[in-house]
Protein backbone atom coordinates (compact mmCIF):
# COMPACT_ATOMS: atom_id res chain seq x y z
CA UNK A 1 0.00 0.00 0.00
CA UNK A 2 1.13 3.52 -0.70
CA UNK A 3 2.47 5.67 2.12
CA UNK A 4 1.06 9.17 2.02
CA UNK A 5 2.68 12.26 3.50
CA UNK A 6 0.74 15.04 5.24
CA UNK A 7 0.33 16.92 1.95
CA UNK A 8 -1.40 13.92 0.39
CA UNK A 9 1.53 12.88 -1.80
CA UNK A 10 2.74 9.33 -2.17
CA UNK A 11 6.13 9.01 -0.54
CA UNK A 12 7.15 6.33 -3.03
CA UNK A 13 7.28 8.34 -6.24
CA UNK A 14 7.20 5.40 -8.62
CA UNK A 15 4.25 3.71 -6.93
CA UNK A 16 0.67 4.33 -8.01
CA UNK A 17 -2.19 3.13 -5.84
CA UNK A 18 -5.86 3.20 -6.69
CA UNK A 19 -8.21 3.01 -3.72
CA UNK A 20 -11.81 1.95 -4.08
CA UNK A 21 -14.20 -0.97 -4.16
CA UNK A 22 -13.75 -3.77 -6.64
CA UNK A 23 -17.34 -3.75 -7.94
CA UNK A 24 -17.67 0.06 -8.30
CA UNK A 25 -18.26 1.06 -11.94
CA UNK A 26 -15.95 4.11 -11.71
CA UNK A 27 -13.19 1.99 -10.21
CA UNK A 28 -13.65 -0.62 -12.93
CA UNK A 29 -13.36 2.05 -15.62
CA UNK A 30 -10.27 3.58 -14.03
CA UNK A 31 -8.57 0.20 -13.64
CA UNK A 32 -9.40 -0.72 -17.24
CA UNK A 33 -7.98 2.60 -18.45
CA UNK A 34 -4.76 2.05 -16.51
CA UNK A 35 -4.51 -1.53 -17.78
CA UNK A 36 -5.13 -0.56 -21.41
CA UNK A 37 -2.42 2.10 -21.14
CA UNK A 38 0.05 -0.23 -19.44
CA UNK A 39 0.22 1.94 -16.33
CA UNK A 40 1.28 -0.27 -13.40
CA UNK A 41 -0.64 0.23 -10.17
CA UNK A 42 -1.59 -1.36 -6.88
CA UNK A 43 -5.25 -1.72 -5.97
CA UNK A 44 -6.48 -1.24 -2.40
CA UNK A 45 -10.06 -2.39 -1.80
CA UNK A 46 -11.73 -0.51 1.07
CA UNK A 47 -14.20 -3.30 1.61
CA UNK A 48 -11.69 -6.11 2.05
CA UNK A 49 -8.56 -4.26 3.21
CA UNK A 50 -10.11 -1.48 5.26
CA UNK A 51 -9.29 2.21 5.21
CA UNK A 52 -6.18 3.45 7.04
CA UNK A 53 -7.17 6.56 9.07
CA UNK A 54 -3.85 8.22 8.17
CA UNK A 55 -4.66 7.89 4.47
CA UNK A 56 -8.08 9.45 4.94
CA UNK A 57 -6.56 12.28 6.98
CA UNK A 58 -4.03 12.98 4.21
CA UNK A 59 -6.76 12.95 1.56
CA UNK A 60 -8.91 15.36 3.57
CA UNK A 61 -5.88 17.65 3.99
CA UNK A 62 -5.14 17.46 0.26
CA UNK A 63 -8.60 17.77 -1.33
CA UNK A 64 -11.04 18.47 1.50
CA UNK A 65 -13.80 16.33 2.95
CA UNK A 66 -16.44 17.81 0.64
CA UNK A 67 -14.53 16.50 -2.40
CA UNK A 68 -14.22 13.04 -0.82
CA UNK A 69 -17.71 12.52 0.56
CA UNK A 70 -20.07 10.88 -1.93
CA UNK A 71 -23.46 12.38 -1.13
CA UNK A 72 -25.12 10.80 -4.18
CA UNK A 73 -24.55 7.16 -3.28
CA UNK A 74 -26.83 4.64 -1.64
CA UNK A 75 -24.84 4.56 1.59
CA UNK A 76 -25.25 8.30 2.16
CA UNK A 77 -28.95 8.24 1.28
CA UNK A 78 -29.53 5.46 3.82
CA UNK A 79 -27.92 7.35 6.70
CA UNK A 80 -30.27 8.83 9.29
CA UNK A 81 -30.97 12.52 8.69
CA UNK A 82 -29.25 13.37 11.97
CA UNK A 83 -25.95 12.01 10.60
CA UNK A 84 -26.31 13.79 7.26
CA UNK A 85 -27.09 17.23 8.62
CA UNK A 86 -24.53 19.69 9.99
CA UNK A 87 -21.53 17.87 8.56
CA UNK A 88 -18.07 19.23 9.25
CA UNK A 89 -14.57 17.83 8.86
CA UNK A 90 -14.67 15.67 11.99
CA UNK A 91 -18.17 14.25 11.48
CA UNK A 92 -17.53 13.56 7.78
CA UNK A 93 -14.21 11.89 8.68
CA UNK A 94 -15.98 9.70 11.24
CA UNK A 95 -18.64 8.68 8.72
CA UNK A 96 -16.07 7.85 6.04
CA UNK A 97 -14.05 5.75 8.49
CA UNK A 98 -17.20 3.91 9.59
CA UNK A 99 -18.56 3.58 6.05
CA UNK A 100 -15.71 3.66 3.49
CA UNK A 101 -18.28 3.34 0.71
CA UNK A 102 -19.09 7.00 1.42
CA UNK A 103 -15.80 7.96 -0.24
CA UNK A 104 -15.99 9.02 -3.88
CA UNK A 105 -14.14 6.54 -5.99
CA UNK A 106 -11.58 5.90 -7.15
CA UNK A 107 -8.98 7.72 -5.10
CA UNK A 108 -5.73 7.76 -7.06
CA UNK A 109 -2.50 8.27 -5.17
CA UNK A 110 0.77 8.92 -6.97
CA UNK A 111 3.71 11.28 -7.16
CA UNK A 112 1.24 13.92 -8.41
CA UNK A 113 -0.70 13.76 -5.12
CA UNK A 114 -4.34 12.71 -4.78
CA UNK A 115 -7.04 12.69 -7.45
CA UNK A 116 -10.65 11.71 -6.75
CA UNK A 117 -12.99 10.15 -9.30
CA UNK A 118 -12.36 8.86 -12.79
CA UNK A 119 -12.02 11.18 -15.76
CA UNK A 120 -10.21 9.82 -18.84
CA UNK A 121 -8.96 13.31 -19.77
CA UNK A 122 -7.50 13.80 -16.29
CA UNK A 123 -5.79 10.40 -16.44
CA UNK A 124 -4.42 11.19 -19.90
CA UNK A 125 -2.95 14.39 -18.53
CA UNK A 126 -1.41 12.60 -15.56
CA UNK A 127 0.12 9.72 -17.47
CA UNK A 128 0.26 10.68 -21.16
CA UNK A 129 0.21 6.94 -21.72
CA UNK A 130 -2.49 6.63 -24.35
CA UNK A 131 -1.62 8.85 -27.27
CA UNK A 132 -3.68 9.08 -30.42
Amino acid sequence: MAIIDDQGNCMVADRLTIFGIRNCDSVKKARQWLLSCNVPYEFHDFRTQGLPPASLDAWIAAVGWKELLNRRGTTFRQLPDAQKSHLDTQSARGLMLSYPTLIKRPVLCGSFGIRVGFDPDLYEGLFAACGD
